[in-house]
């Protein structure tokens, strides 16, 4: 995805996706494909299966695109949050298997030929501190929401983000460092 497409942008074509707009589902594959299969590559560690997870998760962008709402998160930080479940689940999915064929619990981590993969056990941990931190997320006022989103999803700097925002650059810092710290204050209660 190119970091110069507005959040309007996506939202305009989720809501036509949400249409059953095909023309509108393969344009918002195009400008978002690659920044999502390199989340499912991240999380499953390995690329044919993060090609499927990505597959599987533009059918559920497909489906539930109606389900998606901008005034709770910005539109890549929705499709990412499928991304990772579906990754996630892929994982459960493998490690089932895995135990049903009864092989020993050692061998998962053969599971994935990506040298920084995760273990299940981690993965878990992960999927739970990400879930804790969406309650906390949904806590933040929609513009903290929206800034800190925009701030670690596109990797904007504070000058970035005041000029893609249209905000002095002081309340940019304001809203990110009081996020931050209530983002630690709750994050610390599900620690």
């Amino acid at each position: 995805m190119s970091p110069q497409t507005p959040d309007h942008t996506l939202i305009a074509l989720l809501d036509r996706v949400a249409a059953q707009d095909e023309a509108a589902l393969k344009h918002l594959y195009d400008q978002t494909a690659s920044r999502l299969y390199g989340l499912a590559l991240r999380i499953v560690g390995n690329r044919e299966w993060a090609e499927d997870v990505l597959q599987e998760s533009f059918l559920g962008i497909w489906r539930n695109a109606g389900d998606y709402r901008s005034s709770l998160s910005p539109p890549l930080a929705w499709m990412g949050l499928l991304v990772r479940s579906r990754s996630l689940d892929f994982l459960r999915r493998r490690r089932a298997e895995r135990l049903h064929a009864n092989l020993p619990l050692e061998d998962t981590d053969s599971l994935s030929d990506h040298p920084d993969a995760k273990s299940p056990m981690q993965l878990v941990e992960a999927s739970e501190q990400a879930a804790a931190l969406h309650q906390c997320m949904q806590r933040l006022e929609q513009e903290q929401r929206q800034v800190v989103s925009l701030a670690y999803l596109r990797d904007l700097s504070h000058s970035e983000l005041a000029t893609h925002l249209k905000l002095p650059l002081g309340t940019v810092k304001s809203w990110i460092r009081r996020s931050l710290e209530q983002l630690r204050k709750c994050m610390s209660r599900h620690v």
